[in-house]
């Protein structure tokens, strides 16, 4: 019996929800600079975000299945443009 690329589930336990201070703490830490330095509409690259920094914490707030796609971060790398994204997700999945 094969098995079938569509028979294999993920299985991840669901991590707590990503807030948006977590989400501003966590570019803060990787900028090295005060979660307060970090204006809703501040653009991320200007700052100094890098896109394997920016990947990074993607990865990290899509751990316990949380499908983030890396591509819609970079089309508006703002924190208010990642919440947006975030929260829609959460929301999409319940959480």
């Amino acid at each position: 019996m094969a098995i079938e690329p569509g028979d294999i589930k993920r299985i991840v336990a669901p991590a707590a929800a990503v807030t948006r201070e977590k989400m501003r703490a966590d570019i803060a830490r990787m900028l090295h600079e005060d979660p307060e330095e970090i204006g809703g509409e501040d653009s991320l690259i200007d700052l100094g975000l890098d896109s394997m920094r920016a990947m990074n914490l993607v990865l990290a707030w899509s751990e316990g299945g949380l499908d983030l796609e890396f591509s819609e971060f970079a089309e508006k790398p703002t924190l208010d443009g990642w919440w947006e994204l975030v929260s829609a997700k959460q929301s999409a999945r319940g959480g």
